[in-house]
């Protein structure tokens, strides 16, 4: 260690000797400049003189004659100071760039002469300088995305990777997005030579595997959401066996088409499908249209139908116990039980018909009706009233009122012509 510190010292206070040289004699208001018997360039060794001198004073040395080459020659230890400090400047700077920082996302990878040595944290942290260790650092939380059968966001087109056989023996052109992070570090630098090559084959190989086990129309439209997830598990798996250190976060189809060849008889076959899915769509309709109302009108059947069944059999019952009750009373009265139902039976039918009948022979020509009452008193089992002061005959008990008043005008004028 101390052989090599002393010949890079050396190296180092040389050329520092060469640079300073030609920086101070650029410099030099004398440069060029004529007067004097010897006009030129300054002389080198004068310059290396004052700046010996200069370095010498830092350490408390006076330029003169104490040297026993004489006073106008360099002073090898003088100029050994110099370049003394100067080692020791470079010295501190090659020390200094060993010192690092670790974000929070990141981790550092120490390595010394190519060999890992330790992972750090985040924070602060120094190690050997370059050639002796490196340190790599990597992002954990960077989202690094790699695409699949195309490439600068689908606008230029990779038919190598995105042309694929399905199940059915149909060629699909399909672009994949995989977005991946990093999981473990030093298997992503040391493991593989080239994690994102390893990345983009993996998911290549995934997706061609799990097309080839489905048809066309099920890639193409009903099973994306299935095939993307498939393809980022066995990918993860494929990259795991790889020991890549690289996590699959999401696998996005971009695009899935047939090839560009067949593309028009393809959207010939789509626009076929669609039709007979909306012929389908539309008889669905219909059929949910129809069947309810159908299912309605025989339900509300079913119900009139049973309340109709109710309603004659509580009339029957009730017919059956109104004549076992006629029956009691008539064997306790016979005769007065046959005036009452003939009496009953005559009104319910002189209550439904629309003839008047009037007694005339006892009365007078003049015949008065009160045509609004009539009118009004025109509902079933209700005898229209007859004026007082026309003193018709009585009329038999069954006699009812017209239902509107334009009969019984016909049947006044009617009985008035007959006197005549």
């Amino acid at each position: 260690m101390s052989t090599y510190l002393k010949s890079f010292g050396g190296a180092v206070a040389g050329r520092t000797r060469r640079i300073i040289g030609v920086f101070m004699s650029l410099n030099d208001p004398q440069w060029g400049r004529g007067g004097g018997k010897n006009p030129g360039p300054p002389d080198l060794d004068e310059l290396m003189r004052n700046f010996n001198q200069k370095i010498g004073s830092l350490f408390g040395r006076k330029g003169g004659g104490g040297d026993d080459r004489g006073p106008g020659k360099p002073s090898f230890a003088r100029f050994g100071g110099g370049a003394g400090l100067l080692i020791g400047l470079v010295f501190l700077v090659w020390l200094a760039s060993g010192f690092y920082i670790v974000d929070a996302s990141q981790r550092g990878m120490v390595l010394r002469f190519g060999k890992f040595v330790e992972e750090t944290v985040p924070g602060p942290h120094w190690h050997l300088p370059f050639p002796i260790e490196t340190a790599e650092i990597v992002n954990l939380s960077q989202v690094r995305t790699i695409e699949i059968g195309s490439r600068n966001g689908g606008k230029s087109k990779v038919p190598k990777e995105s042309l694929m056989l399905t199940d059915d023996a149909n060629i699909i052109d399909i672009q994949f997005a995989v977005q991946y992070v990093v999981k473990n570090p030093q298997e992503f630098l040391f493991a593989n030579r080239a994690p994102e090559d390893s990345v983009l084959q993996a998911a290549e190989t995934a997706i061609r595997e799990i097309v080839g086990k489905n048809t066309m129309d099920l890639v193409l439209y009903k099973g994306r959401a299935q095939i993307t997830s498939d393809a980022q598990k066995l990918t993860q798996e494929i990259l795991d066996r790889y020991r890549t250190g690289i996590s699959i976060s999401k696998v996005t189809m971009q695009n899935a088409q047939p090839p560009e060849q067949v593309q028009a008889a393809f959207d010939d076959a789509v626009k076929a499908g669609q039709d007979g899915e909306r012929q389908k769509n539309e008889g669905q309709a219909y059929s949910n249209d129809v069947v309810p109302k159908a299912e309605g009108a025989a339900a509300r059947l079913t119900q009139e139908a049973e309340g109709y069944k109710q309603r004659v059999m509580e009339r029957a019952e009730g017919d059956a116990s109104r004549f076992r009750q006629i029956v009691a009373e008539y064997n306790k009265a016979p005769a007065v039980t046959r005036d009452r139902l003939y009496i009953d039976a005559m009104q319910e039918i002189m209550t439904n018909t629309s003839k008047v009948l009037i007694d005339q022979k006892g009365g007078n020509n003049l015949l008065y009706l009160p045509l609004d009452k009539l009118m009004q008193m025109t509902g079933p089992g209700v005898t229209p009233p007859v004026d007082a002061m026309s003193k018709p005959a009585e009329p038999s008990p069954g006699a009812e009122a017209l239902p509107s008043a334009s009969r019984s005008r016909d049947a006044l004028r009617s009985r008035e012509r007959e006197p005549r």
